[in-house]
C-alpha cells in the first residue's frame, strides 16, 4: 500500500510526541533531560515538546546550545537563541568550541567535538538523557550518504532512535517525522528560528543530497521511501542485535577488570565482534570478514588491539583482553579522562598522580589472575611508583567502554518498531 500524506502539515500535539519520546525509555520519575539546540526549527521545536513533556511529570530540561565558532554570526545567533529559549521558561547553557578550523572532513570533525562537548555537559548536569531533533529529512540524508559510501548492510537502517554511550541515551524520537511538522509547531505558538547559512552551503554532501530531493517538507516520495527502507533494515538489525547479546550472554563471561572468557566452539562473527570492540575499548566493531575465520574456529590470537588466549585456571576457552602492547600511555588521574579508551578513575586521586597499565610492576598472587590480565590493568602512581591498594577489583576505576558488549538494541523508528514490515503507513507517520 503507497504511503500518503493527507492534508496540510500539522503541529506535533503533546500526546503525540509523548507516545514517540516514551518510546524510548524508560525514564526515571521527574525526569531530566537535555536537548540539543541549534536555534534552528527542527532543535527548537523539540526543545518544546521536551519542556512540556518534562513539565508535566514534574521533571527539568536543559537546552544545550553549541557555538562551533565558524562564522561570525554564531556568537550572536547563540546568544539569540539562549535568549529566546530563556523567553520560552527553558533553561539553557552554552557551549563553545574553540579550535575548529575550515579544512577537510570539517563536518565529521564538528560532529566529533559537538558530540563530546555535549556529552561532557550532561555529565556534568547529572543528565541521563540526551535528546535530537533529526527528522525524517534528516534520515534520509543519511541513508542516501551511506549509500554513496557504499556503507554495509548495517548502515543502511539510518540513524537509531536510541544509542547508549558511555554516560547518556542519546534519543532520537522524531525520526519519521516530517520537518513541516516541526516548522508548523513552532508557527502554531508564534515561535521564531534561525536559519544557518551552512545548511545551504552546497560544498557540503548532505546540503547537495537535499537539493536532490527537492523535498524541504520532508513529506515526498523519496523522503518517505528511503525513511521506510531504513525501518524494514533497522528491523533486521535490531532482531541480529538481540540475537548476539543472546550469543554473548551464552558464551561470554564479563568481568569488570575489562576481560572475558569464551567458552569452547564457534562462535559468529558478529558476537565475536562485538567482544572484540568492547574489550579493545574500540568505538566501533572489526569488520566481520576478518573475523569469519576466527569465529569459526576461535584460537589464540591478536586483532584490533585485542588478544585471545588459553584461559587457564579461568576454565576451558580463550581469554579475550586487551593486548597489551597497544595500551595507551599514562595519564593525568582525571575523573573527566578516560585512559586507553576503556577506564574512568572514580576516586579522589593525589596531585600528581597518573593512570597507566600496571605493566612489569604486576604482582600475579596478589590478584590470582594470570599475568596476562594483571599487566593490563590500570593502577594509578604517584612518582612512579604504585599506590593503588587492589588492582585486581578495580576499586578506583570504571570499566566504561565506548561500546558494550550489550547495548540498547537498534531502535530505529519509535512510534514504527512494534509495526509489520509489511504494514501501511498512513496519515503523517512519515
Amino acid at each position: 500500500m503507497p504511503l500518503t500524506i493527507a492534508g496540510p502539515p500539522a503541529p506535533i500535539g503533546a500526546v503525540e510526541f509523548a507516545g514517540l519520546l516514551e518510546s524510548l525509555g524508560p525514564f526515571e520519575p521527574e525526569p531530566g533531560l537535555a536537548v540539543a539546540v541549534s536555534g534552528g526549527a527542527d532543535s527548537l521545536a523539540t526543545a518544546v515538546l521536551v519542556a512540556d513533556w518534562v513539565r508535566a511529570r514534574g521533571g527539568t530540561i536543559l537546552a544545550l546550545v553549541v557555538d562551533h565558532g565558524l562564522r561570525l554570526e554564531s556568537a550572536d545567533e547563540a546568544a539569540a537563541t539562549l535568549r529566546r529559549l530563556a523567553g520560552l521558561g527553558i533553561a539553557g547553557h552554552l557551549i563553545e568550541l574553540p579550535g575548529l578550523a575550515a579544512g577537510a572532513g570539517l563536518a565529521a570533525r564538528a560532529r566529533s567535538a559537538r558530540h563530546d562537548a555535549l556529552e561532557a555537559a550532561c555529565r556534568a548536569h547529572g543528565i541521563l538523557h540526551l535528546v535530537f531533533g533529526h527528522h525524517a529529512g534528516d534520515q534520509a540524508e543519511t541513508i542516501a550518504m551511506r549509500m554513496l559510501a557504499q556503507s554495509g548492510a548495517d548502515g543502511l537502517a539510518g540513524m537509531a532512535a536510541i544509542v547508549e554511550t558511555r554516560d547518556l541515551r542519546r534519543l532520537r524520537p522524531l525520526l519519521a517525522m516530517p520537518k513541516a511538522r516541526l516548522i508548523a509547531t513552532l508557527q502554531q505558538l508564534g515561535i521564531a528560528w534561525v536559519e544557518d547559512p551552512s545548511n545551504r552551503n552546497p560544498n557540503a554532501q548532505r546540503v547537495r543530497l537535499r537539493d536532490l530531493r527537492r523535498d524541504p517538507n520532508g513529506c515526498g516520495l523519496a523522503t518517505r521511501a528511503l525513511v521506510a527502507a531504513s525501518l524494514a533494515r533497522g528491523a533486521d538489525r535490531a532482531a541480529q542485535e538481540a540475537a548476539v547479546a543472546e550469543e554473548l550472554a551464552a558464551r561470554a563471561a564479563l568481568y569488570p577488570q575489562g576481560f572475558a572468557v569464551l567458552s569452547p566452539g564457534p562462535i559468529s562473527p558478529q558476537a565475536l565482534a562485538r567482544l572484540i570492540a568492547m574489550t579493545g575499548g574500540a568505538g566501533f566493531s572489526p569488520a566481520h570478514d576478518r573475523l569469519a575465520a576466527l569465529a569459526a574456529a576461535p584460537r589464540p590470537a591478536t586483532i584490533a588491539g585485542v588478544r585471545l588466549a588459553p584461559a587457564g585456571r579461568l576454565g576451558p576457552g580463550l581469554l579475550v583482553l586487551r593486548e597489551f602492547a597497544a595500551i595507551a600511555a599514562p595519564i593525568p588521574a582525571d575523573p573527566a579522562q578516560i585512559w586507553d579508551h576503556r577506564f574512568r578513575m572514580v576516586t579522589a586521586a593525589p596531585a600528581g598522580g597518573m593512570i597507566g597499565a600496571w605493566g612489569a610492576d604486576a604482582v600475579s598472587t596478589r590478584t590470582g589472575l594470570p599475568m596476562l590480565i594483571c599487566r593490563t590493568l590500570p593502577v594509578l602512581r604517584c612518582n612512579g611508583v604504585v599506590i593503588t591498594a587492589t588492582p585486581a577489583l578495580c576499586r578506583d576505576f570504571e570499566f566504561c567502554p565506548p561500546l558494550q558488549a550489550g547495548p540498547a538494541p537498534f531502535f530505529p523508528l519509535p512510534g514504527l518498531a512494534g509495526k509489520r514490515q509489511d504494514s501501511p503507513i498512513q496519515g503523517d507517520a512519515l
